[in-house]
């Protein structure tokens, strides 16, 4: 199999289980007789600890000879900590399981994406195409779930999170690319891996910049947290919910495919800046409760919200810090946009929609403003803006 292809069917299996997991399991501790504040912190908590976990589990997972070894080991994990959700009752018992579930599932995204993009170098495919399988398997995964979910019980969702974990844990030991964590197939000492992470913590634009693409995506937060509840709440069915959010990431998908050529032209900045632009209007709209005609192109916008937002951050991630470092990069950009920014909104989106429902998406608007505020005052950094062949990736303080 050429890496596309093994890449591409790693990130599937990973997204099948993101595509019942983002929709749905809010919708499954619903039906536990969660409120939303409860769910909220349920959900939030794995976030906001992954500042600290997320950095940590890089470190350690550039202690190994291969970069598929940490990612098996996290996606057994993830399978069997949230397997076990359905097997006990209770807060108390639901949220250290999910905490422990969650925390691993949400490290091996990122880790992928630093072998997909190294593979992707070293073999001459195109790292979105790749990406885009998974985002094909999530529309799989939320519609079809979303159709059994009208005439089969709310435990389905426990069961394929955990199956489809349990999968993506076997194919990262035989299916993911052979790359190895550093050149020559040698393990570097921890010492060595701390000290990278302690310049990228002090370097102001690396953080500016992770904090800006952190912003704007977690402003997606009481969307994954309660559209589905909120969507239910106007009266739509699961399968209308399920295709909702099967929208949203086939523009994603197509984004994916057709901004390749043009994201070395326009560089990450403007990029950035668009996915922010585009949040603001999106969540802005989204507060006002839109009819269903109108939630299909609010949906489309996903493309700009999400995507071109997470392909910026990327290259910030590559352009900013040095080789050595990539792994623990990618990971504090995870940390922040996947972990702490979105826990925070998430635990805010929670109180937000038991007072005011769909106007928690205000909140939401507010946040992604600020978020391209930070951008804005990258605009100097010559890293970030369009790179000529041959040019360096020389930076200069914004002026």
């Amino acid at each position: 199999m050429n890496g596309v292809f093994r890449s591409g069917l790693f990130y599937a299996l990973v997204f099948l289980a993101n595509g019942v997991n983002l929709p749905f399991i809010a919708l499954w501790l619903r039906e536990k007789g969660l409120s939303g504040a409860e769910i909220s912190v349920v959900l939030a908590a794995p976030m906001l600890a992954r500042l600290v976990t997320g950095p940590l589990l890089a470190v350690w997972g550039d202690s190994f000879r291969l970069r598929r070894t940490p990612i098996a080991i996290l996606c057994g994990v993830a399978s069997a900590a949230i397997g076990a959700m359905g097997f006990v009752h209770g807060l108390a018992l639901w949220l250290p399981l999910w905490f422990v579930g969650a925390t691993a599932f949400g490290s091996v995204i990122p880790l992928t994406d630093v072998l997909t993009l190294r593979a992707s170098r070293r073999q001459g495919f195109v790292f979105a195409v790749a990406r885009s399988a998974g985002s094909i398997a999530f529309i799989a995964a939320s519609v079809g779930m979303g159709w059994m979910l009208t005439f089969s019980p709310g435990d389905l969702v426990i069961i394929a999170i955990s199956l489809t974990c349990l999968l993506a844990a076997s194919a990262a030991l035989y299916v993911l690319p052979e790359e190895f964590v550093h050149e020559g197939g040698e393990t570097s000492r921890a010492s060595d891996r701390f000290r990278g992470l302690g310049q990228l913590l002090g370097d102001r634009w690396f953080m500016v910049a992770i904090g800006g693409v952190g912003l704007i995506q977690a402003a997606h937060a009481f969307s994954y947290g309660f559209s589905t509840l909120v969507w239910r709440g106007q009266g739509l069915s699961e399968g209308v919910i399920g295709l909702l959010w099967a929208s949203g990431v086939i523009a994603e998908i197509v984004f994916m495919w057709l901004m390749e050529p043009w994201r070395t032209r326009w560089g990450p900045w403007a990029m950035l800046m668009l996915g922010g632009l585009s949040a603001v209007v999106r969540w802005t709209a989204m507060a006002f409760l839109p009819p269903l005609w109108l939630l299909w192109p609010l949906q489309l916008l996903h493309a700009l919200t999400f995507a071109a937002t997470f392909l910026a951050g990327l290259q910030m991630v590559e352009r900013l810090s040095p080789p050595q470092s990539v792994s623990v990069a990618n990971m504090l950009s995870s940390a922040l946009s996947s972990g702490v920014l979105l826990g925070l909104a998430t635990v805010l989106s929670g109180p937000l929609f038991d007072e005011y429902g769909a106007g928690g998406y205000a909140a939401m608007a507010a946040l992604a403003a600020l978020g391209v505020g930070a951008t804005a005052t990258l605009r100097g950094l010559t890293v970030l803006q369009p790179q000529r062949a041959g040019e360096g990736a020389s930076t200069r303080d914004p002026s």
